[in-house]
């Protein structure tokens, strides 16, 4: 749901509707009110939107490594 809601917020700072993000992205109105409203969508849908809305950046970051805040953590890791 946190990205549903990251989504309606994007899409109304660029003062898009639903009907005009739908058309942008290729994605059914439908699909669109379902992930603002459930969170639920396919991952080709949310690549759609996420190009729509100039976020294809961050896709980059979704399964990046892990951040270590000490070298202990990465010792710790390897054990």
């Amino acid at each position: 749901m946190e990205i549903a809601k990251r989504m309606r917020e994007r899409r109304k700072e660029k003062k898009l509707s639903q009907i005009e993000l739908s058309q942008r992205s290729d994605v059914s109105l439908g699909s669109l009110k379902r992930f603002e409203q459930t969170g639920q969508i396919s991952l080709t849908a949310l690549i759609k939107i996420g190009f729509a809305l100039g976020c294809e950046d961050d896709f980059e970051v979704l399964f990046s490594r892990k951040g270590y805040r000490s070298i202990q953590e990465v010792i710790d890791e390897q054990l």
